[in-house]
């Protein structure tokens, strides 16, 4: 069982780092186009799915299955799981202020420059390069 939960954590977190990563690109181009534009409007549905269908689901399934995992494997003691949380925590905060800032678009609401949004895209990398290398590496705290 441990393994096709680890499997459905794997997919899980390649479909929520892909939105991700996704999203704030679309940001910057819906910062483009006009408002009430055509372009504009498909944007918006975009970021919706995008956001509701694929992106929630996703961190939610990876933050279940790797709770799971967790606790069977007795990692809530290692502390390289505890700087993994802190991270995966931070790049969930990332995913709610996404989920803002579409809801700011979906208004017609975008106050922010397109470098705004081109710094956005960096951060769930750099989060995601931290996360890998702690659950490699698995250094002692």
């Amino acid at each position: 069982m441990y393994l096709w939960i680890k499997t459905l954590h794997i997919v899980a977190v390649i479909s929520w780092m892909a939105g991700l990563l996704y999203l704030p690109r679309l940001f910057v181009y819906h910062c483009e186009a006009e408002m009430g534009s055509r372009q504009s409007e498909t944007f918006k549905v975009m970021e919706r799915r995008l956001l509701r269908a694929i992106m929630t689901p996703a961190m939610v399934v990876t933050w279940a299955t790797g709770l799971w995992m967790a606790s069977q494997a007795g990692f809530f003691q290692a502390g390289w799981l505890h700087a993994k949380l802190t991270l995966v925590l931070m790049l969930t905060v990332v995913h709610f202020h996404f989920w803002r800032l579409q809801n700011g678009f979906a208004g017609d609401l975008n106050p922010h420059p397109q470098r705004y949004y081109r710094i956005w895209n960096e951060t769930p990398t750099v989060l995601m390069i931290f996360i890998v290398g702690v659950v490699v590496l698995k250094p002692s705290f």
